[in-house]
């Protein structure tokens, strides 16, 4: 599946690294930088580890691999350009 930039994507994380998750769907990687992931932000979030499900959306679509984002924050922004506000 080909993605766009704010498109929202639930992805499973398959490996970490000390630099962000590599992520997957329909047998597509993706990448989650740890900047993007909500643990780097907050001790209260556990770090990402194989097997969790999150919620993301596209930020770089030009990207090999696409660069996704798992913030609610990057989550509202993209709905608002996208024209998908709530």
């Amino acid at each position: 599946m080909k993605l766009v930039d704010h498109q929202e994507v639930d992805v499973v994380v398959t490996a970490v690294a000390p630099y962000g998750s590599q992520v997957g769907a329909d047998d597509v990687t993706r990448f989650v930088d740890q900047a993007k992931h909500p643990s780097w932000w907050s001790s209260d979030v556990p770090p990402p580890q194989v097997g969790d499900r999150l919620h993301t959306v596209v930020l770089d679509d030009s990207r090999t691999p696409p660069r996704l984002s798992a913030l609610t924050t990057d989550v509202d922004i993209a709905r608002v350009l996208g024209g998908r506000a709530s």
